[in-house]
């Protein structure tokens, strides 16, 4: 081991990335260029194992009833492998099943959660990342550092996947949801505020681009896709370039940690509408880059995004401003300050 190539195992509890592995990614590529060995962690060799990094299967089990079996099962595994790095990053609550194993070893614990408690063994992790400073409020005693989450701020570009309404190309103002398609996200509010929205201009389209991979909730799926106020479209990779495209990106969330949909947008300089829950008031500066409404209120949804409709251009530009504290290159500067301390400390129990 050397300080001049550190070796990070970051392990993570699901073979297809989401908005926290994605945020991994984005970190391990710029850890890796300014030296760090990178080893990835997943329960198969999916996507998360074709990242260009160092990769080992490990199962941490998932959410379900006795999941929590599978992780300590898989104790013996964590711990040779931790053994060969300097330090260990639990990229999720679910992969916090491994503190009790790596006693001896430097630990991160990143919860991306708004949790309802925090378990003993967390206490065992050297440090702890939040993705918003709702998150954090949650993990009391743990000294939590608010890092919020990675973004590309030049996503490059894509076409537009929805087709052109006007004779020469052109389309209206496009008002779009992007993200998984259930309860907690409240997609049903857009679709019950889009005939309000059309009824003021019927060249606006309201668009749902998303699916439920989880499959959370199938009836809630099936009706969003069937609304006839709005045109659904299948989840893309591209979605941050395709944003470009909208006029108005609404996030209508129940519940929400921090919002990463909301901040790739603004970074290409759409203004957002979202509801005032969980980190979305974070990453939103109400009538300044965006608008904050109440959740569950379908009338002042819509009322919201023919509001940002009219003022477009100058809260976009405020916007895309507004969403470089959130770029990656920044974001790693931030965590990689917290890991460097954990290679000149003795670990816990060593």
């Amino acid at each position: 081991m050397t300080l001049e190539a550190p070796r990070l195992l970051a392990v993570n509890a699901v073979d297809h990335p989401g908005g926290a592995e994605l945020g991994l990614v984005r970190l391990a590529r710029r850890l890796g260029a300014r030296g760090w060995e990178i080893t990835l962690t997943s329960p198969e060799a999916g996507p998360l194992a074709h990242q260009g990094f160092d990769w080992a299967r490990l199962d941490v089990g998932g959410l379900g009833a006795g999941e929590g079996a599978r992780a300590v099962a898989a104790w013996p595994r964590a711990r040779k492998l931790a053994r060969a790095h300097d330090v260990v990053y639990l990229n999720s609550t679910v992969c916090g099943r491994l503190l009790p194993a790596l006693r001896g070893h430097r630990t991160v614990l990143h919860v991306h959660d708004v949790v309802e408690r925090v378990p003993r063994h967390w206490h065992r992790a050297d440090v702890v990342l939040a993705d918003s400073q709702a998150v954090a409020d949650r993990l009391d005693g743990l000294g939590a550092h608010v890092v919020y989450c990675p973004i590309e701020l030049d996503p490059g570009e894509a076409p537009a996947p929805w087709a052109p309404t006007g004779p020469h190309g052109e389309t209206g103002p496009v008002v779009g949801f992007v993200g998984r398609i259930e309860p907690r996200k409240g997609v049903a509010d857009l679709v019950a505020a889009a005939p309000a929205i059309r009824a003021h201009d019927p060249e606006i389209r309201v668009v749902v681009m998303g699916d439920d991979p989880y499959d959370t909730d199938p009836d809630y799926l099936a009706d969003v896709r069937s609304a006839p106020a709005v045109e659904h479209l299948p989840w893309v990779d591209d979605a941050p370039a395709i944003m470009r495209h909208l006029s108005v990106l609404v996030a209508p969330s129940h519940q929400e940690p921090f919002g990463t949909v909301l901040s790739e947008a603004m970074a290409v300089g759409v203004p957002v509408v979202a509801t005032r829950v969980g980190g979305l008031a974070e990453v939103v500066d109400d009538g300044v880059n965006g608008i904050l409404v109440e959740p569950g209120d379908p009338p002042a949804l819509a009322a919201a995004v023919l509001r940002v409709l009219e003022r477009r251009d100058e809260l976009g530009a405020r916007a895309r401003e507004a969403a470089r504290r959130f770029g990656a290159d920044a974001y790693s500067d931030r965590v990689e300050a917290l890991l460097r301390p954990l290679l000149a400390t003795p670990a816990d129990g060593a």
